[in-house]
């Protein structure tokens, strides 16, 4: 399965109000391992950015002041993320500006067709699931960050890329643990040297040696049906259900 794993910075709240995206970040994952691959890029959202949202994500007007418009990456992006199931931290939000922006490029163009999200990309909102999984508790990143051991200490400030980075450990440790990483060795070493306490998910190297697979042999296959014979004249066998 092909995910990924995705975060927005915007000049303010509400994209009714006229607001745009000033950042898209996104991590791939493929069967659960992060592949090194990403998508990031700042925007140029052609209007002036909140000063409580500067207060968030400490991105002001001059730094996106030469970046592109959305129109000129939306192909790109669109590109990056076609196909694939998106998890997004309380999705609805960043949905929302994202489908904006294609849907301003549509108009724009007249023969456009990008977007919405929807019509291409699954969507996953890792806000819904930690409510369900955590009724009644804080659910926002740098708490599921704290309940799940997993070290956040770079992130001083909101950022894309990074909190798609810490989003795709999150959601990892949510739904099982992590199997292999490629992005984790700078930051574990990062943790131990400044003494941070808390610890990140160890990662496996992708090269590592495939454990050995042991098969039965006849004898032992031939117990094992007879100790299921003897489990069937007693009554149902379990392990026929589980076949079926």
């Amino acid at each position: 399965m092909r995910q990924i794993v995705l975060d927005t910075e915007t000049t303010g709240i509400e994209v009714r109000d006229g607001h745009r995206l000033i950042e898209i970040g996104g991590v791939e994952v493929i069967n659960r391992r992060l592949t090194g691959r990403h998508y990031h890029q700042y925007i140029n959202p052609e209007r002036a950015i909140d000063p409580e949202a500067i207060e968030v994500h400490g991105i002001t007007d001059a730094r996106v002041a030469n970046e592109p418009v959305f129109a000129d990456i939306a192909h790109e992006f669109w590109e990056f993320v076609q196909g694939a199931e998106l998890v997004i931290h309380n999705a609805p939000f960043d949905v929302g500006f994202i489908d904006h922006e294609f849907a301003m490029v549509n108009r724009a163009r007249g023969n456009e067709a990008l977007g919405p999200l929807a019509s291409k990309c699954s969507i996953l909102d890792t806000l819904k699931m930690a409510r369900d999984r955590h009724p009644g508790q804080r659910n926002s990143l740098d708490a599921l960050c704290k309940r799940y051991d997993i070290d956040n200490g770079r992130r001083e400030l909101h950022g894309a890329l990074l909190d798609s980075e810490i989003l795709a450990d999150v959601y990892l440790a949510m739904t099982g643990g992590q199997t292999a990483l490629t992005l984790g060795a700078e930051r574990d070493a990062d943790s131990n040297s400044s003494g941070n306490t808390g610890f990140a998910i160890r990662r496996l190297s992708a090269e590592r040696v495939p454990l050995r697979v042991i098969t039965a042999s006849d004898e032992e296959a031939q117990a094992h049906q007879q100790k299921l014979a003897r489990m069937r004249e007693k009554g149902i066998c379990l392990w026929d259900e589980l076949g079926a």
